[in-house]
């Protein structure tokens, strides 16, 4: 039995916002109150007391597109190394995504990854792919993977090309009950993917990627999710005309969603001669009225979703240089104090807001019964002090080090993340 006492507690889903006590029995929040002595109103002593004062009590985490590169490429990262991070960063719960080695778009690879998932001390899910082999020419049997425990499906990393096939996904989806989650990115309008095609590309003579080739597919699986009434979620969306197209979808009536990335709503493609390599990414880092856009549309929650796409890869494979670095960047120990740093010490979003993108909603686009406080609830919690300033390091808990905010000093620190009553971080 835990007390943690004189915390900010906040509650995206309620609202609920005030200093005050909770206390978490056999995994579940006990109550939320203030407390008066050092027993429980059930008259049990607590085994620890955690003094949260100047603190926020939070939700766990929630991060709906993370690569833990597990199986066969886990000289990058492991699901052991990635949950680990994921905890340092404040996550409770993670959705992996499919292109492992092999793909996960069969019950044996699935099952390998949820079964060294429960290994962790957190909640690490598994979303299967769309096709097989994320070939693009076949779905998998979506309805035995969804009963064998598969989140949800994308084919991330990959656009699906044929309009046909991506329809029928849909409609399985939407007879499931299930999220899609689409990569956008048509490879006919990439003339090299990583950095965005303008002044940038033009400076560093790189061929770049067009913001038009996010811009068709999203326009495309707006369309055939309001036909198909399928819950669709738009991942790492960085162009304005994009933004645009998923809140005139969401106008129309949509079951339509949308996710943004630290990275994106902070960085420029300017970054990329910064940082080179580590500013490489699909979709790449746009221009200053994209990262705009994005901003206002998570303020008006036509972006409901804040999710890092926490992408490892080793020293040696970005060293090769910019044009053959492989894109990506890693996020999960960053992410909140980006939030904080970006977002709401620039007055574009509440504290409670910020939450909302990092807990509940996306909890909710999942069909998960997490990311909110209130007795009964499952224990998943987040404590942060939201002043703390701390200047990132490469002393991260991912294997990756591949992150352009080395050296930044961001503002919010996890002091101790609690996943099913358990303290599975704490900050020493």
């Amino acid at each position: 039995m835990i007390l943690i006492k004189n915390g900010r507690v906040m509650d995206p889903k309620t609202g609920f916002d005030q200093v005050t006590d909770l206390v978490i029995d056999d995994g579940k929040i006990c109550c939320i109150g203030k407390t008066e002595s050092e027993q429980c109103c059930c008259g049990a002593t607590y085994d620890r007391i955690i003094d949260a004062e100047g603190k926020v009590v939070a939700p766990g985490l929630i991060d709906v597109h993370i690569h833990f590169r597990d199986p066969g490429v886990t000289h990058k990262e492991d699901i052991i190394t990635g949950a680990n991070a994921a905890k340092r960063g404040g996550y409770t719960t993670v959705v992996l995504m499919a292109n492992t080695k092999p793909v996960v778009d069969n019950e044996e690879t699935l099952q390998y990854v949820l079964e060294k998932g429960k290994t962790t001390g957190i909640n690490v899910l598994q979303d299967c792919c769309i096709t097989k082999g994320m070939a693009g020419e076949e779905l998998v049997d979506m309805k035995a993977l969804r009963e064998a425990g598969a989140a949800g499906f994308t084919d991330d990393g990959l656009p699906i090309m044929d309009t046909k096939l991506t329809r029928e996904a849909m409609k399985m989806a939407k007879e499931l009950g299930v999220v899609l989650s689409f990569h956008e990115e048509d490879p006919a309008l990439i003339d090299k993917a990583g950095v965005n095609k303008g002044k940038v590309s033009e400076e560093l003579g790189f061929p770049g990627a067009s913001r038009a080739a996010e811009d068709v597919m999203v326009a495309r699986d707006c369309m055939l999710a309001l036909e198909t009434g399928a819950r669709v979620n738009i991942q790492h969306i960085s162009s304005a005309v994009a933004v645009e197209q998923v809140r005139l979808a969401k106008k129309l009536g949509g079951d339509v969603w949308a996710e943004a990335s630290p990275h994106h709503f902070t960085l420029t493609e300017e970054a990329v001669k910064l940082y080179g390599v580590n500013a490489k990414m699909n979709p790449p880092l746009r221009t200053e009225a994209d990262r705009q856009a994005i901003i206002e549309a998570l303020k008006d929650d036509t972006i409901e979703i804040i999710a890092t796409d926490h992408a490892p890869h080793t020293d040696e494979e970005k060293g090769v240089g910019l044009l053959n670095a492989p894109s990506g960047i890693i996020g999960l120990e960053t992410a909140l104090a980006l939030g904080i740093t970006s977002l709401v010490k620039e007055g574009h979003l509440t504290m409670i807001h910020l939450l909302d993108k990092l807990t509940y909603k996306p909890a909710l686009m999942y069909g998960l019964d997490s990311g909110y406080l209130t007795e009964g609830a499952a224990a998943d919690l987040v404590i942060f002090d939201p002043e703390e300033l701390w200047t990132v390091t490469d002393d991260f808990a991912s294997k990756g080090k591949n992150s352009p905010f080395i050296g930044w000093e961001l503002q919010g620190k996890v002091k101790y993340t609690i996943c099913g009553g358990n303290v599975v971080f704490e900050d020493k």
